[in-house]
């Protein structure tokens, strides 16, 4: 499929307006309150798009395409309608590797029959050279997000350890290796061997592997921005390829915001996006580090009896979920908890931490998920400050966001990464299932010790669905 039909201002009218329509859907998706309208727009945004290259192209076997269609839409229905949203952020991970193997699948179609894409000189009869770099860097960078999606798939599904996994001289064989990708796509450029282009796709695919396998699992949130934008550039990449507008457009509009929300992560972890390309959230710790023990220290514990008390004497609360309340779904119970507060006219808020959970926005859409307003919703920079004035912190779950250890403990792993300052407040109930795990980054919190937190062990749904009742009483 390759000839296009004689009415390109049409077809550059129709691309356009797919276009528009996929940044108003990034513009939707930058607030809850509109991101249905935007994942509606970029729904008709991708339907206008396929169905004006479908439109446009000589189609050999239009059924087999739209049965493909099908079956791929109808897997992912099923898909969206089953998945657990504790299980959002593998499943991102995953549907970014199909993207990745996309672009490598269209390279290597392109580089076997390079006819059927237009992309042949007449005179010499082999693939121009500006198509050469462009396939190159789309094979490349579609492979590196294919193997770096599905370690990230596995480390956020528990199939393999989320610490990082350090190789010795690491720094060496990936520079080493990136340096021959890229040199070879060079050289691709006068020598279109076989040998040269699956030498650039096998090497693609190793680095990936090799770049995220070092890498922890707090730093996964970046991580998973970091393929979202690889994806795109790769998505562009072969949209120069096939000479298609719409998957130029729509891979740079991918490519650029991945890129953007990849630097707010790194920003609030206070690191830098090569830091953690480099070498993982702890790789490098040292006594606080991954993996250390958690040190065995008087706390103080309480029921679900006196965390229902403490909650009513309070006139204002600060709910600051983590992962753990992902977990255990304990969304549902957490909003029918706060909902009992207001009625006593107490004052809830909820401050949501940037890398909190396995992937950006992961609290925000689950809390959207149990119907809280998104009036009650607070970034970290917005509510930091007001921890000070507060009764109670609330704490479900989320470990490393609000550990001090990041101000204080240069050793540590998580120094220098902005923490939510719950332990400013008046009170903090501290919800976590024991006292035997140190949190996705390894490291012990200074919180559970301190003489004004009460830890409340259980699982977390069922804690607080217990100060429910105390709340009703």
């Amino acid at each position: 499929m390759h000839e296009i039909a004689q009415i390109p201002w049409g077809v550059s009218l129709a691309y356009l307006v797919a276009g528009v329509l996929f940044i108003l859907a990034l513009r939707g998706l930058s607030s809850p309150a509109t991101s249905r309208r935007g994942n509606r727009m970029g729904m008709i945004g991708m339907a206008i798009a396929v169905a004006t290259t479908l439109y446009t192209h000589d189609v050999v076997s239009l059924p087999e395409i739209i049965a493909a269609i099908a079956i791929g839409g109808g897997i992912g229905f099923i898909i969206a309608r089953r998945i657990a949203m504790t299980d959002m952020p593998q499943l991102v991970a995953a549907f970014h590797s199909l993207v990745g193997m996309a672009a490598v699948l269209v390279g290597a179609a392109a580089y076997l029959n390079p006819g059927a894409f237009g992309i042949v000189d007449a005179v010499t009869g082999e693939i121009h050279g500006a198509s050469r770099i462009e396939m190159g860097l789309g094979v490349a960078i579609g492979a590196i997000t294919f193997s770096g999606s599905v370690i990230a798939f596995l480390k956020l599904n528990g199939t393999m350890s989320g610490k990082p996994i350090m190789l010795p001289g690491r720094h060496v064989i990936n520079l080493g290796t990136l340096a021959a990708i890229l040199g070879l796509i060079g050289y691709f450029v006068t020598d279109q061997s076989p040998w040269v282009f699956w030498t650039v796709t096998i090497l693609s695919f190793i680095i990936g592997f090799l770049l995220i396998i070092p890498i922890g699992g707090a730093d996964m949130p970046v991580v998973v921005s970091m393929l979202n934008s690889y994806s795109g550039w790769a998505a562009a990449a072969m949209g120069f390829t096939l000479g298609n507008s719409a998957m130029i457009i729509t891979g740079a509009l991918v490519g650029s915001s991945g890129a953007i929300l990849s630097y707010i992560m790194c920003k609030a972890m206070n690191r830098s996006f090569i830091s953690v390309i480099a070498g993982g959230f702890g790789a490098d710790a040292g006594p606080s580090g991954a993996g250390g023990a958690v040190i065995d220290r008087p706390y103080k514990r309480g029921s679900a009896e006196d965390a229902a008390f403490l909650l009513k004497q309070a006139e204002s609360v600060i709910i600051v979920p983590g992962y753990g309340m992902a977990v255990s779904q304990a969304q549902h119970a957490l909003r029918e908890m706060g909902d009992l507060l207001k009625k006593e006219g107490i004052s809830v808020k909820y401050a949501i931490h940037p890398v909190a959970g396995r992937m950006p926005g992961h609290m925000n859409v689950l809390l959207a998920e149990a119907n809280v307003g998104y009036d009650d919703v607070f970034e970290l920079e917005d509510i930091n400050s007001e921890f000070g004035q507060c009764d109670v912190a609330f704490v479900i779950g989320a470990n490393d966001v609000t550990n001090p250890a990041a101000k204080t403990d240069k050793t540590s792993p998580i120094y220098g990464m902005p923490i939510l300052d719950v332990a400013n407040a008046k009170s903090v109930l501290f919800i976590k299932r024991s006292m035997g795990g140190a949190g996705y980054a390894g490291v012990d919190n200074e919180v559970f010790y301190m003489d004004n937190t009460m830890m409340l062990l259980a699982d977390a749904k069922k804690m607080v669905e217990d100060i429910v009742k105390g709340l009703a009483d």
